[in-house]
């Protein structure tokens, strides 16, 4: 869907409330849509009062607080989808944010981390070595634990907790290359890598993620990373099986034992792009993603 409502198009960089200040990211895309002579007005999500018929564009940015309440979240996207352009479109939201998608890379033979799903009801088993727990749909590590094998009552705890929510519990192994190598993120804008990073390690052992705390996001250590060609290769493919028509994606790759590289997530719906480490607003990956944006209301 495209539109030329007005002269100079009007994007809405959608937010929560629980977030007050611009992302990072954000900080750097504004002066971009600027440059292509774009207006902009943040607005968050579930504000009653924001009239979406008059925007060319919806971008959510960091809905972060979109997780405990899905369902609705998924409810307005579709119904302001009908009215505006909507990036990342229904669809491609709505799969990437129930991370059961892994099955569908996996099953596609897309290398992934080990994933054990455990819906209400199921009995837990645990691996015999290090792993993570958390929720099938979270934002920020949320509700997500490293513990070690031992730690049963603790892992139940956590099951017991995450079901309470409505949602479904997954287990992966800890891989010890988060430890070494960390995790490396691939940014994709318009169908095209953009630029990677390297996240060093967020989990302690037998210790909760802390990345999320009263509606911001702790970032841990961000670099400049380059990918490899067996990265790349990975993200492409894993790429392939996502719904279509999204303008931004990040896959995380960390190493399996082997040292090949496995997707922990495909991340479509909201986010952080680390603009930080290319961050011209003219030819660097903000000015990249603003282009994209004014094609699509072109």
């Amino acid at each position: 869907m495209s539109t030329s409502r007005t002269t100079t198009p009007l994007v809405a960089i959608v937010t929560c409330a629980a977030f007050a200040d611009l992302d990072p990211d954000d900080q750097l895309l504004l002066p971009a849509l600027t440059v292509q002579k774009m207006n902009y007005q943040v607005a968050v999500w579930d504000d009653p009062t924001v009239k979406w018929e008059n925007f060319d564009l919806i971008l959510i940015r960091s809905t972060w607080d979109y997780s405990p309440r899905r369902t609705e979240f998924i409810a307005w996207l579709t119904k302001v989808s009908t009215v505006s352009t909507l990036i990342n479109p229904v669809d491609v939201i709505a799969w990437s944010s129930d991370k059961h998608y892994l099955n569908d890379l996996s099953n596609a033979g897309i290398p992934t981390v080990p994933t054990s799903f455990f819906e209400i009801g199921d009995a837990l088993v645990l691996p015999e070595e290090q792993f993570v727990i958390k929720p099938s749909i979270s934002a920020g590590s949320r509700d997500t634990y490293r513990l070690s094998a031992d730690k049963r009552d603790e892992a139940l705890e956590a099951m017991e907790s995450i079901h309470a929510s409505g949602r479904s519990v997954m287990i992966q192994p800890y891989l010890k290359s988060v430890d070494t190598s960390a995790e490396t993120a691939l940014i994709f804008i318009a169908g095209v890598f953009s630029h990677a990073i390297r996240k060093g390690p967020l989990l302690q052992l037998d210790n909760a993620a802390q990345e999320f705390h009263g509606g911001l996001f702790i970032k841990e250590e961000i670099t400049a990373r380059t990918a490899t060609p067996a990265q790349l290769k990975v993200a492409h493919q894993a790429l392939t099986i996502a719904p279509q028509g999204w303008v931004y994606a990040r896959v995380d790759l960390i190493d399996d034992d082997q040292g090949n590289p496995v997707v922990l997530e495909l991340e479509m719906v909201e986010p952080s792009l680390f603009f930080e480490v290319d961050s011209d607003i003219a030819t660097g990956a903000p000015g990249r993603l603003a282009q994209a944006i004014a094609q699509l209301c072109q």
